[in-house]
């Protein structure tokens, strides 16, 4: 496996507990030789630090290696500027969930250092991008990892739009919305809608209506290159809006065409040579954990 030496360290604003992991980190990383590049905000969470200083587009450009220290969200929010560079990633857990960045600070020093030595695996996750187009043309583009999710903004009015995926229809709905997910997301806003649990691997999104007029419309699974597109109906009374990961809000309106579909590059996700989804799942879903006895 790859070994990393050029290390970009990204961290969560405003968190005691991010910023007491960071200085362990550095400490670690420049007692054992590693180069060492802080991203920009991140820095100023450590004054005093000597070191390079960078732009999150930077560190994907000049690191062999990013290592975000924060949550899930954390991680989300980071992945956006590196995902075209094709950094490896790797995750240390300082939010609450914890389903992407999987080391936990109590053993940060002894999993860091298997992982750099190479010894961990890998994953590539695909994300999605969308863009909002009135009256063919763009208004608003976004990428998300998570999902890319319909919703009433502040209105509580229920939105009209129709479905097409691959260019075929699929119905029309009126619902407080759709959440449309890539496995990775899976395990996040779309499975407190519904929607079911895909392992990292499938080449697949769900879509998975929110509170339906409809009872019978249920989440649906479809290949990972699909296109698909949302046509808000011209008669809806309200503006919705498009959240891509829940961190970017883009604005659309009767009539808007919101196209979702795979991004060309795919994040590279690290995780120690341990690591097992099931696993993860029993810890952070709360699973019965006791194997029978055969």
């Amino acid at each position: 496996m790859e070994t990393f030496k050029n290390i970009g360290v990204i961290g969560r604003m405003g968190s005691v507990k991010v910023v007491e992991t960071l200085r362990r980190l550095k400490t670690y990383l420049i007692e054992n030789d590693y180069q060492v590049v802080l991203e920009a905000d991140t820095a100023s969470m450590l004054p005093g630090h000597g070191l390079q200083v960078a732009s999150k587009k930077l560190i994907g450009e000049i690191c062999d290696l990013a290592i975000v220290v924060g949550g899930d969200g954390s991680l989300l929010g980071a992945v956006r500027d590196l995902a075209k560079s094709s950094i490896p990633i790797l995750g240390v857990n300082r939010g609450r969930l914890g389903f992407l960045t999987d080391i936990s600070p109590d053993e940060l020093e002894t999993r860091l250092n298997a992982v750099l030595e190479g010894d961990y695996i890998q994953e590539r996750r695909f994300m999605l991008d969308t863009e909002i187009k009135r009256n063919g043309e763009p208004t608003g583009f976004g990428t998300a990892l998570n999902d890319v999710v319909l919703h009433p903004g502040r209105s509580t009015r229920m939105i009209g739009f129709d479905l097409y995926i691959e260019g075929q229809f699929v119905y029309s709905q009126r619902s407080d919305g759709l959440i449309v997910s890539t496995p990775t997301g899976s395990t996040a806003y779309a499975l407190s809608g519904g929607g079911p649990i895909m392992h990292p691997k499938l080449d697949a999104i769900v879509l998975v209506p929110m509170f339906p007029h409809t009872l019978s419309s249920r989440p649906i699974v479809v290949d990972g290159n699909s296109e698909i597109k949302l046509i808000i109906d011209e008669a809806n009374e309200s503006w919705p809006q498009v959240s891509c990961d829940g961190q970017k809000e883009l604005s659309c309106g009767p009539g808007d065409a919101i196209s979702i579909a795979k991004r060309p590059f795919r994040l590279n996700l690290i995780h120690p040579s341990d690591h097992n989804f099931y696993a993860t799942c029993r810890e952070k879903l709360g699973w019965a954990s006791t194997i029978a006895a055969s």
